[in-house]
């Protein structure tokens, strides 16, 4: 199984009194979706799942791809990592899934999936983290495929 956890592009900056889930991303966030989004295109095979958070950055940031997704709820900023991990079935999940998600939960799986030390890593707005389970000599391990961020594509 193949996981891509692609962390949202730049927001509007978070006030108080603003409805977090309705904060669209600025003119540089669109650029940086638009950018990662034309990566992702190239390399994703046609038949990938795509999970979106039903916050408005995280829409932006994924119809830059120009693929279908479905929203879901349990991909919302107050989502929980096991949450997500249910909903792409990982690891039993076939093929590619890819989640246009939020910090810290994306850290908390990278974290987790990889066997850091730490409870989560930082992922950059508009990076992508693509994770591969395989099975290797009867032992099941999570390798870390590429990281890309926006400011380098």
């Amino acid at each position: 199984m193949d996981l891509i956890l692609w962390r949202h592009a730049e927001a509007e900056v978070w006030t108080q009194g603003c409805d977090d889930m309705a904060r669209p991303l600025t003119s540089r966030g669109v650029k940086q979706a638009a950018r990662m989004a034309t990566w992702l295109d190239r390399q994703l095979p046609e038949n990938t799942r795509i999970f979106v958070s039903p916050a408005l950055r995280t829409d932006q940031t994924a119809s830059a791809l120009g693929r279908k997704y479905k929203i879901r709820n349990e991909l919302s900023p107050e989502g929980s990592a096991a949450a997500l991990l249910e909903l792409v079935q990982w690891p039993d999940a076939k093929g590619c899934v890819l989640v246009v998600g939020h910090q810290p939960t994306l850290g908390q799986i990278i974290a987790q999936l990889i066997g850091l030390k730490a409870d989560e890593c930082a992922v950059k707005k508009g990076a992508a983290w693509w994770l591969r389970r395989r099975e290797r000599d009867t032992r099941a391990q999570t390798v870390l495929v590429t990281v890309q961020s926006p400011e380098v594509l």
